[in-house]
C-alpha cells in the first residue's frame, strides 16, 4: 500500500459538483493499493500513517501525530500513486491492484482510520475534485 500524506488546514472532495468529504485540520491521504498487498498492509499503513510525528507542537517542532493533535482524516484513492514513469512520457499503472482488489483495500483502509479518528472519503473510482490548503507545506510518502 502506498499513500501520500498532506498536512491541512482544510480538505474536501467533491464528486459531480457535490462536496462527498470535508474536513478541517489534519491529514489529506491518497492511497494507493498495489497489487499483491493484503488487509495486513493496509493495517500497516494506517498504523504508520496515525503514528506520523508531523504535526507542531508547542515548540513549534513537528513533534505530534494525527492522534496526538485529534485531527481529522480525508481518504482518497488515486491509483496513479502507482505510476512507473521509468521508461517514455506515458506513466505505467500495472503496479496498482485490480479495481475489484483496490476498492476492498481502500474500504478496509477507511474502516481502520475511521475507528480512532474522524475521518471523511472521496468515492473509489469516480473522477474527485480535491481542494487543500496544505500546511506547511508537509507532505510525506508512506509505505507498508
Amino acid at each position: 500500500m502506498r499513500a501520500l500524506l498532506q498536512r491541512v488546514s482544510e480538505a474536501s472532495v467533491t464528486v459531480d459538483g457535490a462536496v462527498t468529504g470535508r474536513i478541517g485540520a489534519g491529514l489529506l491521504i491518497l492511497v494507493c493499493a498495489m497489487k499483491g498487498d493484503t488487509e495486513a498492509n493496509a493495517d500497516a499503513l494506517v498504523a504508520k500513517i496515525l503514528k506520523q510525528r508531523i504535526f507542531r507542537d508547542d515548540a513549534g517542532k513537528m513533534n505530534l501525530s494525527l492522534l496526538d493533535t485529534g485531527g481529522a482524516a480525508l481518504v482518497v484513492s488515486q491509483f496513479t500513486l502507482a505510476a512507473d514513469t521509468s521508461r517514455g512520457t506515458r506513466p505505467g499503472f500495472s503496479a496498482a491492484a485490480a479495481p475489484d482488489d483496490g476498492r476492498r483495500l481502500y474500504d478496509h483502509t477507511v474502516a481502520r482510520m475511521a475507528a480512532q479518528v474522524p475521518t471523511e472519503t472521496g468515492i473509489f473510482g469516480a473522477d474527485m475534485q480535491v481542494a487543500l490548503v496544505n500546511s506547511g507545506p508537509v507532505t510525506i510518502w508512506v509505505e507498508a
